[in-house]
């Protein structure tokens, strides 16, 4: 079976050599460089068994990009909500599930799956008050959402959301699960605010959002910042999506 593999970083910058790759279900570390051939060098390592090869990295590409042992941060979702207003410049969504619990409790959902047109107007008016408010302080809110192929009730539901949305102030594009697995996007939900923090959001097994993980290492923050450019970059606005598929049965 082929490893899982993501790419760490590389510090060489356009050439992408040397760089570090980690094997997501085992922790190991795949590090590729230039060869290390001189004769007398090679006699001087310890334990290179026939059929290794020996490489030669900067010891900050070791740094940066290694693989990290640490604890992580876990936040309250009431904390997580704190976020929205003490960002200064951009927040930035991936949304890569199939469903969120959460909607499927609220009477628009019950609109929307009984084929009615759905009433956003007045729906979440505190919620929209803030936004309205940050965007008018000159912040930018944007998303990408995942579409599967048909779509599920779930993501139609956040394509029909998406027009209260965009109304106050958030930008909205989508992206079909084929180009983001093509663009090896995580497939993780979370937010990256001023390129500088990531609130990874952890479901349950039922799809309730129970805390978030809050990522500020500089190298783990930069490949979020990778996958937001490459997602932003090919994704399209959701009026594109539209709405040509049916919900599965």
């Amino acid at each position: 079976m082929a490893r899982r593999l993501r790419f760490n970083g590389t510090g060489s910058g356009v050439n992408g050599c040397p760089a570090v790759h980690e094997d997501l279900d085992t922790g190991e570390a795949i590090v590729h460089g230039r060869p290390l051939t001189d004769p007398e060098d090679l006699t001087q390592l310890q334990h290179l068994s026939p059929g290794e090869t020996a490489v030669v990295v900067p010891r900050e590409i070791l740094v940066d990009f290694g693989p990290k042992d640490r604890v992580p941060h876990v936040i309250g979702l009431a904390e997580f909500a704190r976020l929205f207003t003490a960002f200064k410049h951009t927040a930035w969504r991936l949304e890569t599930r199939r469903r969120y619990a959460s909607d499927e409790l609220t009477e628009t959902y019950a609109q929307f799956t009984r084929d009615e047109p759905v009433l956003w107007e007045g729906v979440d008016a505190e919620w929209c008050a803030e936004r309205r408010e940050q965007v008018a302080l000159g912040k930018r809110f944007e998303r990408v959402r995942i579409l599967d192929a048909p779509p599920t009730t779930g993501q139609l539901y956040l394509l029909d959301n998406a027009r209260r949305n965009s109304a106050v102030g958030e930008v909205i594009h989508t992206l079909t699960r084929g180009e983001a697995d093509g663009l090896r996007l995580p497939e993780e939900d979370f937010w990256i605010f001023d390129s500088r923090l990531v609130a990874l959001l952890n479901f349950d097994s039922d799809d309730n959002l129970v805390d978030v993980e809050l990522i500020t290492e500089p190298a783990a923050v930069n490949r979020y910042a990778k996958a937001r450019d490459a997602a932003w970059h090919y994704a399209v606005p959701y009026q594109e999506a539209g709405r040509d598929n049916p919900a599965p049965e």
